[in-house]
């Protein structure tokens, strides 16, 4: 098939494009997920990559990588699976709503790793079906990362389904970031995620936004970068991504400690509007 020999981000806008979206081999039908499990051995960490993901995102430079970073490894995998002719839904237009990760232990510049994806848990939301796509991370056997990311396809909901996760609250604590218009075209260059809702406000309008707007994944790990220094080796990061953040843009930080009976020790975390106080990001860190 033609779409075999597409570039991955190609493949991934065509069912979004009218007309086109109605082409055999380009529509997607909804239905069950497939049963697909993508495995990649001997993967080596780049230095300089991570260093360039580092910057972007707020993290010191150390031979360990940051707790996110693990995600770029598998992106290209996460894509493979949804862009495949026997996946239900289109890969644009399907919304991150929600991730989990949890780092066994640090992981070291020099390792080699097995990394393995896919998809798993379609289930009905208050606003369509939402699905996982599972990445494990294994050093000569032992799983040392793993994350769960949770994506909405909007559709017809289901009264009486849940509606997504909601984190203790961490009000705006005085901390703001300016986030300039080339902020999705940075964070693309070294992630590989390259849709075109994040690059530029002419792309972001054809999707319905009215300029671009940042990664999630990058919202993820900037909250994470500023608590890397206090947070455990052996740890649980979840976050609910909520209102998109409009590129350029400010946004205010606010953590706390979580109480016991709100699952401390550990951290909740927000990004919000320094204006409105609406809420992009809400999270939580916790001893794993």
């Amino acid at each position: 098939m033609l779409t075999d020999r597409l570039p991955t981000m190609v493949k991934a806008a065509l069912p979004a494009v009218p007309g086109l979206n109605l082409v055999p081999g380009v529509r997607k039908t909804g239905g069950p997920l497939p049963e697909r499990t993508l495995d990649r051995h001997d993967v080596p960490l780049d230095g300089d990559h991570v260093a360039r993901y580092a910057e972007i995102c707020g993290f010191p430079r150390k031979d360990t990588l940051p707790l996110p970073y693990p995600h770029l490894l598998a992106f290209g995998m996460h894509m493979e699976i949804m862009t495949a002719g026997d996946f239900p839904f289109p890969a644009i237009g399907t919304v991150h709503l929600e991730n989990s990760i949890t780092q066994h232990r640090p992981i070291a510049l020099t390792e080699d790793l097995q990394v393995t994806a896919y998809a798993d848990n379609l289930r009905p939301h208050a606003k369509g079906q939402v699905f996982d796509m599972v990445t494990r991370v294994h050093s000569r056997a032992e799983l040392v990362w793993e994350e769960t990311s949770t994506f909405l396809r909007r559709g017809h909901g289901t009264e009486g389904a849940p509606s997504g996760a909601s984190y203790p609250d961490a009000p705006a604590t005085g901390t703001t970031w300016r986030l300039p218009g080339d902020l999705g075209r940075r964070y693309a260059s070294v992630s590989g995620d390259h849709n075109p809702i994040h690059l530029y406000g002419l792309t972001a309008r054809a999707f319905g936004f009215p300029r671009q707007i940042a990664h999630g994944m990058w919202s993820m790990a900037r909250c994470v970068g500023a608590l890397e220094n206090r947070l455990p080796d052996q740890v649980h990061v979840d976050v609910a991504f909520k209102k998109p953040i409009l590129l350029p843009g400010t946004v205010a930080f606010g953590s706390r400690h979580l109480t016991e009976r709100e699952g401390g020790p550990g951290y909740a975390f927000s990004l919000t509007d320094p204006r409105s106080r609406a809420p992009h990001l809400t999270g939580s860190a916790t001893a794993g």
